[in-house]
């Protein structure tokens, strides 16, 4: 298990991250988060930490395992154990699922990080339309 200590207080500036409004009509994407590499130890624990407290404790992360680098099946971000696993689901290959035992799922679009950003802001607007 690899520990990490508690990020600091995300700026919107650094974290790439738009959430999908709060519905009660149930959404195929909960948000769109465009990193900055495939360095899930490095990109993790500073998404956790800008997610809604609503959301509850995220306990289990499933990303795509062809493109995430290698890492443990656990870490601990800020006091949390967070279960780490990869998928090659073909259905998804371009999301993070996040589990909150409680509260719910989430599904958000990764935008690949070397997506430049004059292609990337477009691709963020458009998940979250009320057509996606």
């Amino acid at each position: 298990m690899i520990t990490t200590a508690p990020p600091s207080p995300p700026t919107r500036s650094l974290l790439r991250l738009r959430l999908a409004p709060h519905s009660a009509v149930p959404r195929r994407l909960d948000g769109v988060w465009w990193p900055r590499s495939y360095d899930l130890l490095a990109e993790l624990p500073q998404l956790l930490a800008a997610l809604p407290r609503a959301w509850g404790d995220i306990a289990g992360v499933t990303v795509n395992g062809a493109a995430w680098s290698a890492a443990p099946g656990r870490m601990l971000v800020a006091n949390q154990v967070v279960r780490l696993r990869k998928t090659v689901a073909a259905h998804a290959p371009d999301t993070v699922v996040l589990l909150a035992p409680g509260h719910g799922r989430w599904d958000l679009l990764v935008v690949p990080p070397d997506t430049p950003q004059e292609a990337a802001e477009p691709i963020m607007t458009a998940a979250l339309s009320d057509r996606a």
